[in-house]
């Protein structure tokens, strides 16, 4: 089952399920939002329109974060006056997982568990720049460790290893002759 939402002057095709990014909406990470505005709902029976939203439809969602979009340059020229200005602009958008539609009789929910993992954090957890999640610790087991040496048996290495790094003496230049 499918729906068209209206939601910020915008309309999208949503499925229970989806991950869907509007303008933004009130609310914290986490809460439950209802959008009312079902224009359209659709399955593989048939499909009921609104004139212009179906009454009583709904669709249900979680916020999952409300985060900045990506950066629009505004750039303003007058040509051969010197005049040249830059500005950008991020938009405040949310982040939304669709989880139920209901209407017209019929219903869809979405049994999968809602992660509340922002963009920015999955970001820096692929750069490798954010902490490990307990639970992403305790599923990769841990390393062997290698056995240690005995202080005996580590000496005469660590001698050779310190041997081959040191520089040949160098050998002094024999006096030059003074011309006379």
């Amino acid at each position: 089952m499918y729906a068209v939402i209206k939601t910020g002057g915008k309309q999208y095709r949503v499925q229970p399920g989806d991950l869907v990014v509007v303008e933004k909406l009130e609310g914290e990470p986490g809460a439950e939002v209802r959008l009312d505005q079902v224009l359209m709902l659709g399955d593989d029976k048939g499909v009921s329109v609104g004139a212009p939203v179906i009454d009583g439809a709904f669709a249900s969602a979680v916020l999952v974060e409300t985060r900045k979009g990506e950066k629009v340059k505004v750039f303003k020229k007058i040509r051969r006056q010197g005049y040249r200005r830059t500005q950008g602009h991020r938009q405040l958008e949310s982040v939304l997982r669709v989880t139920g539609l209901s209407g017209d009789g019929k219903s869809a929910k979405w049994d999968g568990a809602v992660d509340l993992t922002t963009k920015a954090e999955m970001n820096a957890r692929a750069r490798g720049l954010a902490p490990r999640v307990e639970a992403e610790v305790e599923a990769k087991p841990a390393k062997a460790a290698k056995p240690a040496k005995a202080p005996a048996e580590a000496a005469p290495e660590a001698e050779a290893k310190t041997e081959a790094k040191k520089p040949a003496a160098k050998k002094k230049a024999a006096p030059k002759a003074d011309k006379a």
